[in-house]
């Protein structure tokens, strides 16, 4: 009876475990295997990059790439590599990718490919801290389900695509850090739902078009570029900001306009800009503000008093407000009376 146990326990014993082999050996889908290889030796270094990306282990054990736990496709590839080339066209090829990352790559170089327009899965597309050149193409609106666009700290040039817009499921834009120019397009006013958008250190100049009050960002960078005009539409007490950063640019309106949202704002930068008038006393009843900056503008008036700041014990210092036209009060010098 013992010697059937032993018997019995040893046929489990090695049938689970060839079995677990064998299904480990089937779980790489052999489109993503090839699909992933050619990816690999499309570059310049491919001895020095993505070292466990053998063709004799399972693609989805290789260091950067997820597969699926239900359908074992690849839907997931992260690679900050030192890759040296451009992005092959064969990428196309994981059409069951949900995201793709390819960050920190120096000399990752050349266009955004169209093959990355036809990823129809993606989710996430993640582009930053690269070094690629050409325009933001305006076939990333393919990408229906997108939510999240992060292209920052390339060396991309011309004009915001208006098409970006047309994402239904967008929750973040990040095109900080390029070289873009012109202006915000129009069409950044229909975008649904809350958003984060940062165009932050461009080149990029005009007005903000008025359809941008329609939309609800909950974060807006558009920091050092030659924006002019008003940006008003940013400040509307209905809205949900967190974070509203207009800074380093050359806006010129009166901030006595300006509303504030008093439960979700906790950054607040328009400094470095020709903006007038004064600050509205409502700005003390923003609980969760934590940095504040309107130096440098043209700003007129009494400090506004008897902040209700909810994680911070002392109100704002002299930082925030210096250089203006003829601010006055605490913790600037005394009005005169």
């Amino acid at each position: 009876m013992r010697l059937l146990l032993l018997l019995l326990f040893f046929f489990f014993f090695f049938f689970f475990l060839f079995s677990g082999f064998s299904s480990g050996a089937e779980r790489c889908h052999p489109s993503d295997r090839t699909a992933l290889l050619k990816f690999k030796y499309s570059f310049a270094n491919p001895d020095q990059i993505l070292q466990s990306w053998l063709p004799d282990f399972d693609c989805c054990d290789w260091y950067g790439v997820e597969c699926n736990e239900t359908t074992n496709r690849v839907d997931s590839l992260v690679s900050s590599f030192q890759l040296n080339g451009t992005i092959p066209d064969v990428i196309a090829n994981l059409t069951y990718l949900r995201t793709l990352r390819l960050r920190k790559n120096p000399f990752l170089v050349g266009e955004i490919p169209p093959a990355i327009g036809k990823l129809a899965n993606l989710v996430s597309l993640e582009l930053n801290w690269n070094s690629l050149t050409g325009s933001v193409p305006a076939f990333l609106a393919n990408l229906k389900k997108l939510w999240f666009l992060d292209l920052s700290f390339n060396k991309l040039s011309g004009t915001i695509p208006a098409s970006l817009s047309t994402f239904p499921e967008i929750i973040g834009i990040d095109l900080s850090r390029n070289q873009l120019t012109g202006s915000i397009p129009e069409s950044f006013g229909d975008f649904k739902g809350n958003i984060y958008l940062v165009l932050s250190h461009n080149k990029l100049s005009g007005e903000i078009p008025a359809s941008l009050g329609n939309a609800n960002f909950v974060r807006i960078l558009i920091s050092r570029n030659n924006f002019t005009g008003s940006a008003l539409m940013f400040f509307k007490a209905s809205k949900t900001s967190d974070t509203i950063d207009i800074s380093r640019n050359n806006f010129a309106f009166d901030f006595s306009e300006a509303g504030f949202m008093a439960d979700t704002l906790v950054d607040l930068d328009i400094s470095h800009n020709k903006i007038w008038g004064k600050i509205p006393s409502t700005i003390t009843d923003c609980v969760v503000l934590q940095s504040l900056n309107v130096s440098y503008n043209r700003l007129c008036g009494e400090i506004p008093s008897g902040w209700k700041l909810k994680y911070r014990s002392e109100p704002f210092d002299n930082t925030s407000y210096l250089h203006n036209r003829c601010l006055c009060g605490s913790p600037l010098q005394p009005c005169k009376r």
